[in-house]
């Protein structure tokens, strides 16, 4: 189970991934994580998109981003965004109580795991 939170905690989006590898880095699940949400995304593109990455050239909108017209969001530049905004402290992670600080520590989850996302600021780009 992936969440997004607030700094001061409150839950903004809540995401179930199925088959998330395990062991995984933590680099390899952000990138999971963009992917699907992009890949539903442009199944069915839509004016809104509510993920951890705000596509370039959208306006936030009630509960996600718009953008105009509706477009298909590319995963890779999306994930190379989420990827270097966690370098740079756009969000952080945690697994359960525990944050995870490196890109490059594996992880070993089960179903049980609760991954959550803590955004700073709003990340665009992708």
């Amino acid at each position: 189970m992936i969440t997004d939170a607030t700094p001061t905690g409150q839950e903004t989006a809540r995401l179930l991934l199925a088959g998330v590898p395990s062991p995984i880095t933590l680099r390899e699940l952000i990138r999971f994580r963009v992917r699907e949400e992009v890949a539903r995304h442009n199944a069915r593109p839509a004016a809104r998109f509510a993920g951890l990455i705000t596509p370039s050239a959208a306006e936030t909108a009630l509960n996600g981003y718009r953008s105009r017209p509706p477009r298909r969001v590319d995963w890779e530049a999306a994930a190379d965004t989420a990827v270097r905004a966690f370098g740079r402290n756009g969000f952080f992670v945690f697994v359960g109580d525990r944050q995870v600080g490196d890109l490059d520590e594996s992880l070993t989850l089960t179903e049980a795991d609760e991954v959550s996302f803590v955004r700073l600021v709003p990340l665009v780009g992708g």
